[in-house]
């Protein structure tokens, strides 16, 4: 059972997510991140957002072997549910710093990308390991993570599923600091602590002009990414995909 939790800690509300043992995404639990966030700017006492998780692995991704949520729920002709969900988070108005603690693949990177900020550990590693399982990405990915690190370094992530680790992440900024991870909740606390001493119309203001609409612009994204996962999950390649993955070895991708 995934559970998210809030505490406030002066002027930053800590949103903590915890689906053990891996974290994976589900849409209860992308729901219920998005429903913290909505409260958090609801909180005018609220001026930065601390995202993090438990354990070991910041978030495993979506589960496409045993549930899948990108398939599960899904009306045809109408929005999917999860990435619905997933559009939702990038609409949050208050500023957000991600603490990110080992893997963040697939739908996990998503999550990371909807921060501001991301601070990680040496160990971090961002993945976008979409093509490694013979799918498309999704979470709106494939428009946001090049607004993060630019086209090339994008697509190279999207084409090959290479692991970013931290220091890597760091030069190309996709992580804003690295540190050891038992300086990683403190780190990122006093980042969202610094965002959160500024004049929060100022903030918001500046961050409003400086993001743009993410939701729309994620939302139109997802609509395009689930129509190509919706034929890929088709393919033998997709199968075979998900076959490797289970049994936790590279893929034998035939192109059919």
């Amino acid at each position: 059972m995934h559970s998210v939790t809030t505490m406030i800690d002066g002027h930053v509300a800590i949103v903590t997510f915890a689906n053990p043992a891996h974290n994976h995404a589900t849409l209860a639990m992308i729901a219920a991140i998005g429903a913290a966030f909505d409260a958090a700017d609801a909180d005018p006492a609220v001026r930065a957002i601390l995202l993090r998780s438990e354990g070991r692995v910041f978030c495993a991704g979506a589960d496409l072997v045993n549930a899948n949520p990108v398939e599960d729920g899904v009306v045809p002709g109408a929005r999917n549910p999860f990435y619905v969900a997933a559009a939702r988070l990038f609409a949050v108005k208050t500023p957000v710093v991600a603490a990110v603690q080992g893997a963040a693949v697939g739908a996990g990177l998503g999550l990371a990308l909807v921060a501001d900020f991301r601070v990680a550990t040496p160990a971090a590693r961002f993945v976008a390991n979409f093509v490694q399982i013979g799918f498309h990405p999704g979470f709106g990915i494939s428009a946001v993570l090049e607004r993060v690190i630019g086209r090339q370094r994008a697509l190279l992530m999207a084409l090959t599923a290479r692991r970013i680790r931290g220091d890597e992440a760091a030069a190309w900024g996709l992580a804003d600091a690295v540190v050891d991870a038992d300086a990683l909740y403190d780190t990122a606390l006093g980042l969202a602590r610094e965002i959160a001493a500024g004049a929060p119309l100022a903030v918001g203001s500046t961050r409003a002009t400086m993001r743009g609409d993410l939701h729309a612009l994620v939302l139109a994204q997802t609509d395009h990414e689930l129509a190509e996962q919706a034929w890929l999950q088709t393919t033998e390649d997709f199968a075979e995909g998900v076959r490797a993955v289970a049994e936790r070895r590279p893929g034998r991708f035939v192109g059919r």
